[in-house]
């Protein structure tokens, strides 16, 4: 029976055969920990982590673009060359087959909505705020809680 994980590798070998024309040798894997990035590179070891959540909630195109991003890391370390961000020659790489910069925002499902009593202003929060502590930043006024989702 095939797991999600050994889906994952056959997928990210594909992209690298098709899109890189070489051969990805190591491991790849959901890191169910990662909360905002859609993968991680490891120089030490050369395996691949990927957010679970980034392939469960966007199409296979978006997924496959983040797993590009990380395999533009992966091969240019391979080949001694700059895998880092910030080097010309990942960016130059990055663009050539298609692969996203930045990972997509996630659709935040935990947040708070405070709204200002006098004003209407509102304000988004994931934290709980103590209401006797903090006033409106635009007219000083007291707050109210008015929407909680989660």
């Amino acid at each position: 029976m095939k797991t999600k994980d050994d889906e994952l590798l056959a997928f990210v070998r594909w992209v690298s055969q098709v899109d890189f024309g070489k051969a990805f040798e190591h491991e790849a894997r959901f890191n169910r920990r990662l909360k905002s990035t859609g993968g991680r590179f490891f120089p030490k070891d050369l395996h691949l982590d990927f957010n679970e959540r980034m392939y469960d909630l966007f199409s296979e195109d978006v997924f496959r673009q983040i797993v590009q991003h990380e395999l533009v890391h992966y091969h240019l370390y391979r080949a001694g060359r700059g895998y880092k961000h910030g080097d010309a020659e990942f960016k130059s790489l990055l663009s050539q087959v298609g692969g996203l910069r930045y990972a997509p925002p996630l659709p935040d499902v935990n947040y708070l909505v405070y709204q200002c009593l006098s004003c209407g202003q509102r304000y988004q929060r994931r934290r709980k705020i103590v209401l006797s502590k903090y006033r409106c930043g635009k007219c000083g006024k007291q707050l109210q809680l008015i929407k909680e989702k989660g």
